[in-house]
This record gives structure tokens, C-alpha cells and sequence, in this order.
């Protein structure tokens, strides 16, 4: 039976931080296959990573086949995986099998913006905006308050 809360903080030990990460629910598990943005969609979107879907042209940054770039042709939520077309590897018997890749070892180049509810999570609101925002009304308030102390 897989044990895991939803209301666990954090540990410092490896063993219970791989734990958190293999018995998490699968739609918790959605939430960690996230990779890096290229330099320029971050400065697009405003955004420093996104989920990774079907479609998205990836370039691997670690390992065998760094330097590579493909689309994403498969992704395994159980494994927490990234299959890549291009990216095989030879089988004993000369066949050739798909290897997979940790969406922390990619970065995405371009994104499938086929879906419209993806293309409206990319346009929310970024976190320095809404820190502009937050410190915007902070001026506003400041500003009532010194006016009323004027009035007095």
C-alpha cells in the first residue's frame, strides 16, 4: 500500500524526498514534469519552466544525447519519463527502442500551442507582475494615508 500526504513540507533526507516523489498520485505527479524555458520563450511568456506535453520541441542538456533536439513523442506520468523521437538506442537484436529521458534534463525550444486553455496559462499573469501589482497598491494606500494625516 503506497503512503503519501499531501500536507508534507520537506526533509533534508533523499530517501524521503524520492519517497514524496514515487507514491504521489498521478495528477500530483503531472506538476513535477516540468522543463526549463529557452532564453528566448522566458523573455516571451515571462515564465523560467512550463509542463511538458506531446508536441513540444525539446533539446536534452545532460547526458548521452545532450546537444540532441526533438519533439516529444511520448510521456510516461508513472515513471515520470520523457520519450523523444529521434533519441533511440540499439537493441541487442538490432531493433531500435526509444530511451527515456527526466524532464529536468530538457529544455524546451518551442511548445505545441495547439490547445487554447495551455496558450491562456502561458499569458497569466507572471510573478514580478503581480509583485508590481502588489507594490502598486502599497503607493495607493501610503498615499490615502498621508493625505489623511494632511487633513488633520
Amino acid at each position: 500500500m503506497k503512503f503519501w500526504s499531501k500536507f508534507w513540507q520537506s526533509s533534508k533526507q533523499p530517501r524521503k524526498q524520492r519517497k514524496y516523489l514515487y507514491n504521489a498520485p498521478i495528477h500530483i505527479k503531472k506538476k513535477f514534469l516540468s522543463a526549463n524555458l529557452s532564453k528566448e520563450l522566458r523573455e516571451k511568456y515571462n515564465r523560467r519552466s512550463f509542463p511538458l506535453r506531446k508536441g513540444d520541441e525539446v533539446k536534452v542538456m545532460r547526458g548521452e544525447f545532450k546537444g540532441k533536439t526533438g519533439k516529444v513523442n511520448r510521456i510516461n506520468l508513472k515513471e515520470s519519463k520523457v520519450y523523444i523521437d529521434g533519441i533511440t538506442r540499439k537493441k541487442v537484436d538490432g531493433s531500435d527502442i526509444s530511451v527515456p529521458i527526466h524532464p529536468s534534463n530538457l529544455k524546451i525550444v518551442d511548445l505545441n500551442l495547439s490547445d487554447k486553455k495551455r496558450l491562456e496559462s502561458l499569458n497569466k499573469t507572471s510573478r514580478s507582475e503581480k509583485n508590481d501589482k502588489k507594490a502598486s497598491k502599497k503607493t495607493v494606500s501610503t498615499k490615502f494615508l498621508e493625505s489623511k494625516k494632511k487633513r488633520k
